[in-house]
């Protein structure tokens, strides 16, 4: 028959042989279907492509041509095949070749939106053509299977947390420098959550790295500051921030648990490290020689949320600690207010107008 040939691993899965196989770039569109956007749900087997996604992946594979890294699709083969084992040893029976009818049909089951994202690089990156992706054939069962196993191929996926996310991201340049704070200033490093948006109940571990990122993005963007300066910036100003936050120095030599503290006061949560970070930024542009002297002031503010007459409508919603841009930035005017008066200064600008 005529046929495709590819290099093949077998493997077996509930009791029914799959492949393994590697496509060039070149052959991803030519060789696999999705089924047509036009047909009512009941009658395809995966979702409708999403167009908004695939410029972002193209964009990823051409802007790290050489780190990119794409997963495995999976297919169906919907005609004759055949598997020729390379020798019928041990190590042999489950390597060869598979022979892929030229009438069949290879119909996506998951990751329609790498195919299209493969062609769309192409365009632009055609020395990309020989480069591959592996994929994994099943033999076709029917449509109910088909839809079936797009089911099982995704509902089990776990999207990694934020925290993770900004952890491993080796690209992402305000991650490395929230990274860089972290490892500098020591109260930062044994106190955030590295893998965790929220720290379970029980940790020891005060922040989650988002929370930590977010603030240091913030000061960094606000403070229009990048690169080496960034870091030192950012270095400098949460140090000095934690010289002055006895509570987290209490939590920091386990004197006091990071629950309580989270249960009990404001500037346990990600919302004070954002306003806190809204104020670093005005401190650099007001005071750019005198800065570390104002944040004295924080260690005689009450951060207690049972201080409603100071918290509720700013940093809580009735008596929760609330994370919207606005109680932010209420919560940044309230600490730039405070910090003004502390140093004996005519209150400034207020953050917020």
């Amino acid at each position: 028959m005529n046929c495709y040939r590819f290099s093949a691993i077998r493997g077996v899965q509930a009791g029914r042989a799959y492949f393994v196989i590697m496509v060039p770039f070149s052959a991803v569109q030519p060789l696999f279907r999705f089924d047509d956007a036009e047909l009512p749900p009941e009658l395809t087997a995966q979702r409708d492509l999403t167009q908004s996604r695939i410029p972002a992946i193209a964009r990823y594979i051409v802007d790290n041509a050489e780190t990119y890294v794409l997963s495995a699709l999976s297919a169906s083969i919907d005609g004759n095949f055949r598997f020729n084992a390379a020798g019928d040893g041990e190590g042999e029976r489950n390597v060869g070749t598979l022979e892929v009818d030229m009438t069949a049909t290879l119909v996506l089951n998951d990751g329609q939106h790498r195919r299209a994202a493969i062609v769309e690089a192409l365009r632009e990156r055609p020395y990309l053509a020989h480069e591959t992706i592996a994929v994994t054939l099943f033999p076709d069962r029917g449509l109910g299977h088909a839809q079936q196993m797009f089911v099982d191929l995704n509902q089990h996926g776990v999207k990694p947390s934020r925290s993770l996310r900004i952890f491993y991201d080796a690209r992402d340049g305000e991650a490395q420098v929230t990274k860089a704070v972290i490892d500098a200033v020591p109260l930062f490093h044994h106190l955030t959550d590295l893998t965790h948006v929220t720290p379970k109940a029980g940790s020891r571990k005060l922040f989650g790295l988002s929370s930590v990122h977010v603030a240091v993005k913030t000061l960094i963007a606000d403070a229009g500051l990048s690169g080496d300066a960034a870091i030192d910036a950012a270095v400098d100003y949460w140090s000095a921030v934690c010289d002055n936050m006895p509570d987290w120095q209490a939590a920091a030599r386990l004197d006091i648990l990071p629950a309580e503290l989270r249960r009990e006061t404001v500037h346990a949560h990600g919302l004070a490290l954002e306003a806190l970070a809204i104020v670093g930024a005005r401190l650099f542009d007001a005071y750019p020689d005198a800065w570390r002297a104002r944040l004295a002031g924080l260690q005689r503010l009450d951060w207690s949320r049972s201080n409603t007459g100071l918290w509720e409508g700013r940093a809580m919603v009735g008596g929760k600690v609330n994370r919207s841009r606005t109680s932010v930035l209420l919560t940044a005017e309230l600490i730039w207010t405070w910090i003004e008066a502390q140093s004996g200064g005519a209150p400034a600008q207020p953050v917020l107008q």
